[in-house]
């Protein structure tokens, strides 16, 4: 196009293209006067989303967008050529502005709303992995002045997570609480490692199948743990001993008024927890957690009650540094894949949450390296204290984002909050009921679990869904990293048989046996392929033609297999023609010393339209060239020119020849053979 028009187009943007399907419409299709070509599908003029809906625009009050929003993968840094670098574009200048001018009043009201929040989360998730409350409020701390003070995720709210207590709770009753801190310890420093090497953005290639089944196996047994103690009652253990319990646990429940008054107080905080967010005017804003632990202190209280209250001592003597003996500890097996099991865990939940809360504003996106490096520095500090491990936590995040949080500074004062309540009011602490925590952690669970999605799932991908199920199953009969890993087996199962779909046809045309195949040919399809190749030998037809012109990939197996089968058959006196082109070298890497000129390869690829040129060409045999072992010459061979001819020798830029069998079979007279383009008769 001419200078001033390209500059009109340039400046016209998305609405010179807004007429395009128009103008079209009108002048006609490719190759007609005045066609202007649609922009490329993967050069929108807008950010299109994903498949799944933008988490907290649709639905703004949403306390805690839930599992299915922390478990999705999302390229949230798709608009910055660099994520783990300076943020470019508007988002710079976003991110400076609100550098520029913190709003203070708002930051402080925003982590006074993220305090409230994570204290009972902190207090019921220490005793939800069976350790005592004041290791849960040191973690919770930790994340609010570690983490929170390196720029990774902006708005990003860390601290113990309710994912982790079903495998806290396994690990410390395994090794003890005081291993439990040398576990997270070299957690943290693996972590920090991932993130030098630039490794945090490898935990988005996972399955999302994986991931949601992942945080469903976390809740389901969670949900069932902290039933027991919701009614005052002790857990029997695994997670299939906690379900088939349920029956003898609600039989003893409503016998006893005490443990029936702390089973109404859990069910209470379950269904406010729910509905809490329906309630109008400016009281919802009020996190439901705390008012159900106000309610709890309240009921406590009255005389004639007895419910089971929480327990707790001093903060700082509950710190407990790692030993010699602590450290010896990690000669044992077991302990390594602890600490391997809680940095794969913690990382991927820490980083997809940091996508979920990145869609929740339009603020500076997440730097996943930098984000990966403050949760293993968050979880060194906490290895070293002895207290629990430390990742991004949906629920606080999104509370932060909904009190107008913009900076750093928010997440950061929660932290000190946490350890002032702590080290001032510890009294406040030993008034709450535990069957108010065990309710916050049902709660939990169920938006883990999230059982919505299984038939959604099931409606969009039913391979994913077999996926997610399984690993879901898996986790809760045996263990979580035992699930994760039998669930990233059958992803890549899954993925390898779609990228393996083949079509094998085999049948008698004449005197000739045919296969063709057509998609990507890998091993998986092996027998299907070996099925038909002896189908087409058993056939006593003298002549074999295996046509793969349709064939897009062909792995090292299944060449093998076809090349000894061509090798066997022309030993035993077939005529066998191959129409296998190796389009990955040229075809001059397979002339003998001294060969005239050297051809480009041929890719396939389209080309710009040229005139033809009336120039003798030279055809290749693509069966030797590709194949070694089926016994062509791998020379050029002169022939007349055609359509499609490139000038100097070799395939033109449309022509696909394959020079087939060089001997004649036995009783015909010998004669030029026959030119195939595309698997037709180049003589017709």
């Amino acid at each position: 196009m001419s200078g001033a028009h390209g500059r009109r187009h340039a400046a016209g943007g998305g609405a010179h293209r807004s007429h395009r399907s128009h103008r079209n419409g009108r002048n006609g299709g490719p190759g007609l006067p005045g066609y202007v070509p649609d922009p490329p599908p993967y050069a929108p003029d807008f950010p299109e989303r994903t498949a799944t809906e933008t988490l907290g625009r649709e639905h703004p009050g949403r306390e805690d967008p839930g599992r299915e929003d922390a478990g999705r993968r999302v390229d949230a840094g798709r608009d910055d050529p660099d994520p783990d670098g300076p943020p470019s574009g508007p988002k710079r200048s976003r991110a400076g502005a609100s550098a520029g001018r913190i709003d203070f009043g708002t930051e402080i009201t925003a982590s006074l709303v993220v305090f409230l929040v994570a204290l009972p989360l902190c207090i019921g998730v220490a005793v939800a992995s069976g350790v005592p409350a004041e290791l849960g409020i040191i973690s919770g701390v930790i994340g609010g002045l570690v983490v929170g003070a390196v720029r990774g995720s902006t708005l990003q709210v860390s601290g113990p997570a309710a994912g982790l207590a079903a495998l806290v709770a396994e690990t410390a009753m395994e090794f003890g609480v005081a291993m439990l801190g040398v576990i997270v310890l070299f957690s943290g420093i693996l972590q920090i490692v991932l993130g030098l090497v630039k490794l945090g953005r490898m935990f988005q290639a996972i399955s999302i199948a994986v991931v949601q089944g992942m945080l469903a196996g976390i809740g389901l047994p969670l949900m069932f743990s902290q039933l027991y103690p919701m009614s005052d009652s002790k857990a029997p253990g695994t997670p299939l001993d906690n379900m088939a319990g349920v029956p003898g646990l609600i039989a003893d429940t409503v016998t006893n008024p005490q443990t029936l008054i702390a089973a109404g107080l859990g069910i209470v905080t379950i269904v406010l927890s729910f509905v809490w967010k329906q309630v109008p005017g400016p009281v919802r804003k009020i996190p439901a957690a705390l008012v159900a632990v106000g309610i709890g202190i309240a009921v406590a209280s009255l005389p004639g009650v007895e419910v089971k209250t929480l327990q707790v001592g001093n903060l700082l003597a509950s710190v407990d540094v790692p030993g010699p003996e602590q450290l010896s500890g990690l000669a044992s097996a077991g302990v390594i894949t602890a600490i391997l099991t809680f940095t794969v865990i913690a990382s991927a939940e820490s980083l997809f949450t940091a996508a979920a809360v990145d869609r929740m504003h339009d603020g500076p996106r997440t730097r996943y390296n930098t984000e990966l490096i403050a949760q293993g520095a968050g979880n060194t500090v906490a290895g070293i204290l002895g207290a629990l491990p430390i990742t991004a936590v949906v629920a606080r995040s999104s509370a932060n984002v909904q009190a107008g949080a913009k900076t750093r500074l928010s997440r950061t004062l929660h932290g000190l909050w946490l350890l002032a309540f702590a080290l001032l009011l510890p009294q406040v602490l030993a008034l709450i009921p535990i069957s108010v925590l065990a309710g916050v952690l049902v709660h939990s669970g169920w938006k883990l679990f999230a059982p919505e999605q299984f038939p959604k799932m099931w409606r969009q991908d039913r391979g994913e869904f077999a996926v997610m199920t399984l690993t879901t199953l898996v986790i809760t009969a045996t263990a979580l990293l035992e699930g994760v890993l039998f669930g990233l087996a059958a992803g890549v199962v899954l993925a390898a048989l779609r990228m393996s779909q083949t079509v094998i046809r085999q049948h008698i045309e004449d005197d000739t046996a045919k296969v063709v195949m057509a998609g990507n040919a890998t091993f998986l399809r092996l027998p299907k392929l070996i099925d038909a190749l002896e189908g087409a030998a058993a056939s006593g037809k003298p002549r074999i033609r295996l046509d793969l012109l349709g064939v897009t990939h062909l792995d090292h197996a299944c060449r093998s297999q076809i090349e000894e089968f061509v090798a066997q058959q022309r030993g035993a006196g077939l005529r066998v023609e191959l129409l296998m082109p190796d389009l990955t070298k040229s075809p001059a890497a397979a002339e003998p010393k001294g060969a005239v000129a050297e051809e480009p390869a041929f890719t396939g690829a389209a080309e710009p339209e040229r005139e033809p040129e009336p120039v003798s060409t030279q055809v290749w045999d693509y069966a030797t060239v590709g194949t070694a072992a089926v016994g062509g010459t791998g020379r050029p061979m002169p022939t007349g020119a055609g359509a499609g001819a490139r000038a100097g020798g070799g395939p033109g830029p449309d022509a696909e020849w394959f020079y087939l069998d060089t001997r004649p079979m036995p009783g015909v007279s010998e004669e030029r053979p026959s030119l195939l383009r595309r698997g037709r008769d180049w003589g017709e």
